[in-house]
């Protein structure tokens, strides 16, 4: 199982990757709806959190397709999708018949954070520019 460590620990932050980086693009062209819909659950500074999104998402979703300050950047985005995930799928506070969907995005959401835990916990592996760094 040993043998598999370094390319799982490449798949892992490749597959984590996919799912932040595409979404932080997207806001950058949808920058107007993405600050309307984090206006719409009542925080303030829409767009300053927009800018904070995009930022995270991009620059975190390279830093773990590249393995760059892996740990960090795990632990950035752990935090920030924990975080996104009380505000933007609060299924708890929506009627039963609205709960469903909500969470199980709550939950995958939840799946994602112990992945990102475990990159920040063990590492880039050695197809990274950490390992690189290191060596």
């Amino acid at each position: 199982m040993n043998a598999l460590q370094n390319p799982f620990a490449l798949l892992a932050r490749l597959l984590l990757a996919a799912l932040f980086l595409p979404a932080g693009i997207s806001k950058i062209s949808g920058f107007a709806g993405t600050a309307g819909y984090i206006g719409s659950v009542g925080l303030p500074l829409p767009e300053v959190g927009a800018a904070i999104a995009i930022a995270v998402e991009v620059l975190g979703g390279i830093a773990l397709i590249v393995g760059f300050g892996t740990r960090w950047a795990a632990l950035a985005l752990a935090v920030f999708t924990l975080v996104a995930s009380f505000f933007f799928h609060a299924y708890w506070a929506l009627p039963a018949e609205q709960q469903m969907m909500q969470q199980l995005m709550f939950m995958k959401n939840i799946g994602v954070v112990g992945g990102l835990l475990a990159l920040a916990a063990f590492g880039a592996g050695a197809f990274s520019l950490d390992a690189r760094r290191k060596a």
